[in-house]
């Protein structure tokens, strides 16, 4: 056999294993829940194949060996001879996580640690144990004719054709190994579904084959003299035959549907009698005899019109696209400047022109940019189902899960930072917020409980909900709780309202939880869930009702790139306030703040909010105050709103947003830094920050 360097594409593999690894996630899932459904089986079983071949092309051959186990486990499932259990969903998920687990040894390249043996074995004798005692009788020769026979009925049954090709590939090509699997991905590429390929190219044990011969076993839409035209197109092929065997097929089937009517008939009274005595008989469709269908014109499956890129490029190019938002705000000051100076130079009307237009494709450009980083949620929301699953569970609580919103685009950066405070709400909302199946039912609630997960576009954010039909937080339970730990005092806790008493949760080390879980810890992380989402430049909110049940919901930037800043000034200081944290703006007499146990405050639209001079937190000389108004930002944190007094505010732009880099580090309230348009540099606030920096005062 022909060698080759196959690392470059071992890249290009993790990310198809991921995909497929996600896909087989998905409808393992949706098998358990709509029991033996033909087309779950078949996108199931497609997975695994697609993971053999491609873990066979680059030597893997314990990912090779399980998924063609795995294989064989959904054939049986297919062709009738295993069922859809609970014992099988668990299997399943068992060799799912096995494939992630050395999916993890391979992008670590590190030497394989895991023993797939066992699970091979768990594998083989679950297949044997569960079949009929006739089916363990038949030769191999035969059953390996009738798992082929299988894949033929099942592709027949949606409408497929079958043919055998037989490719002769020339004697001058250096590389016949290379072609033949070009070949294959041709095949696969233009919608067919590879059943057989002889020799067996997969696997890894077949090293001596020349390549001059191969042949392929194919379920396609395609005609005959289509898929004919489409091999011989290729490079190095002499010869092509493809045969058809629909009509084998067709036959085998008839024989098969005749018996299955006739052993549906003799159970009809079995299932009559279950029926007479009370027991609902949960049994498949039965198999109608498949009329034939009519002909339509192949489509095939769609050339794929997408390419991977190296993140790194989209960095760097939007970084640059970063770049020239800087300069074309740069540009357009200086044209306006001079607009105004030389009012009647028709060159400087024809500059701002093309400074006009020039803003205009930037702006288009860094539109696509930022697209091309944004990604679905369903990627990250594909991951809760799985979880979901197992804790319900392993709490032996009945949970319906519903997500909505996952066609919502996030920018990759928020969604791989959004995952774990995600994964903690969902994990507390399981454990702590659902209530058990016997206390469900004393408050007349259904025994299955409603865990929610939403995903949509607000203005220029993404919210996520995060909501769950339970036992709801007892204000008054938090506030025996947070005066046990010293967090408030029994003055404090009177003034509470119930919905801040509910915010309480997210103070830190505070808990309700009697006891440690294994699900969700000690429950002492939603400070952190916060911390974390406010260092996204969102925010988080709660809504909870005693008895119905708790939601939380986050606010999220669409991007941590680029955004849109309020530009304020302090003495002769300029900084900048990001404008998802603003929620008014208002001017206020010196004369209308009052102090209340040493605190300022001010009453803005019947609500009591706490005054802060920004100058005195960044240690700025405060200006003079008196006699005029006073512009004041009120920025929202949570739950809580702050007025913050400035000296002036100069309007706001979109600004890209620069890292402080290692070598200045963490600063309490800076977030990072920018470049204005006139290339001055200047510091982002951060809000959050700022509300720590206060309550340490």
């Amino acid at each position: 056999m022909d060698t080759f360097d196959l690392s470059e594409f071992l890249g290009v593999f993790i990310d198809e294993v991921d995909e497929q690894l996600d896909i087989i996630d998905q409808e393992i899932l949706v098998l358990e829940q709509e029991g033996e459904s033909p087309e779950v089986i078949q996108r199931l079983f497609r997975a695994a194949h697609t993971l053999k071949g491609s873990s066979a092309t680059m030597g893997f051959e314990d990912m090779t060996k399980l998924t063609h186990e795995m294989e064989h486990l959904l054939d049986h499932v297919r062709n009738g001879r295993l069922s859809v259990t609970h014992d099988l969903i668990n299997l399943l998920f068992k060799c799912l996580d096995e494939l992630k687990q050395l999916k993890e040894e391979i992008v670590s390249g590190q030497d394989p640690r895991t023993d797939i043996t066992p699970l091979i074995e768990e594998v083989e004798n679950f297949s044997i144990q569960k079949q009929p005692e006739q089916e363990e009788e038949k030769a191999s020769g035969e059953a390996y004719s009738l798992e082929i026979q299988g894949h033929i009925d099942s592709y027949r049954g949606q409408g497929l054709n079958i043919y055998k090709l037989s490719i002769q590939i020339s004697a001058e090509c250096e590389m016949k190994s290379v072609r033949a699997f070009l070949i294959k991905n041709q095949l696969e590429s233009s919608g067919a579904d590879i059943i057989q390929t002889s020799p067996d190219f997969e696997n890894p044990d077949n090293q001596e084959t020349d390549y001059e011969e191969v042949q392929f076993l194919i379920a396609t839409q395609q005609s005959q003299s289509e898929i004919s035209d489409l091999v011989k197109m290729m490079t190095d092929v002499d010869e092509v035959a493809v045969e058809d065997l629909g009509q084998q097929a067709a036959e085998k089937e008839t024989a098969v549907a005749a018996e299955v009517e006739t052993v549906e008939k003799a159970q009809e009274p079995a299932e009559e009698d279950k029926k007479a005595k009370g027991k609902e008989v949960h049994s498949s469709p039965k198999a109608e005899p498949q009329k034939p269908k009519e002909k339509k014109p192949a489509k095939g499956r769609q050339a794929s019109q997408t390419i991977r890129v190296d993140v790194e490029r989209l960095e760097h190019l939007m970084n640059l696209v970063g770049e020239l938002v800087i300069d074309q705000t740069r540009i357009s000051q200086v044209s306006g400047l001079l607009h105004n100076r030389y009012t009647e130079d028709d060159t400087v009307d024809d500059l701002v022109q093309v400074s006009d237009h020039v803003a205009r494709v930037i702006g288009e450009l860094q539109e696509s940019v930022m697209k091309v980083r944004m990604l679905p949620i369903g990627q990250l929301f594909s991951r809760f189902p799985r979880m979901v699953r197992d804790l319900a569970q392993t709490l032996d609580k009945d949970i319906d899960l519903v997500i909505e919103g996952q066609e919502t685009e996030l920018d990759r950066t928020v969604i791989e930072k959004i995952g774990d405070p995600l994964i903690h709400l969902i994990r507390n909302a399981v454990d702590h917020g659902l209530e058990s199946k016997e206390d469900r039912a004393k408050t007349n609630k259904p025994p299955k409980g409603v865990l929610r997960i939403t995903a949509s576009h607000e203005e220029n954010q993404v919210v996520i909900t995060v909501g769950d039909d339970g036992a709801g937080i007892d204000p008054e339970k938090m506030k025996k709780s947070a005066m046990k730990k010293g967090v408030i005092t029994a003055e404090e806790a009177e003034k509470l309202t119930d919905d801040e008493a509910a915010y309480l949760i997210f103070r830190p080390g505070f808990s309700t939880a009697k006891e440690v879980s294994d699900v969700s810890g000690r429950g002492v992380g939603m400070d952190i869930v916060r911390s974390h989402i406010e260092s996204l430049n969102g925010i988080i909110e709660l809504d909870t009702k005693l008895g119905q049940g708790t939601s939380f919901k986050i606010k999220l930037p669409l991007t941590l790139a680029i955004i849109t800043g309020l530009i304020i000034r302090l003495a002769d200081r300029t900084f900048i306030l990001p404008m998802s944290n603003v929620v008014e703006i208002v001017r206020i007499h010196p004369d209308t703040i009052q102090t209340i146990k040493g605190k300022s405050i001010v009453v803005v639209r019947e609500q009591v909010l706490p005054v802060v001079w920004l100058h005195d937190l960044l240690q700025i000389p405060r200006g003079a105050s008196e006699n005029r108004q006073l512009p004041v930002v009120i920025v929202g944190v949570g739950e809580k709103k702050i007025a913050l007094i400035v000296d002036e505010l100069q309007g706001n732009q979109e600004i890209v947003v620069k890292s402080l880099g290692k070598y200045v580090g963490k600063i309490n309230g800076i977030s990072g830094a920018t470049i204005l348009g006139d290339g001055r540099v200047e510091l982002i606030l951060e809000v959050a920050g700022i509300n720590r920096m206060i309550n340490n005062v």
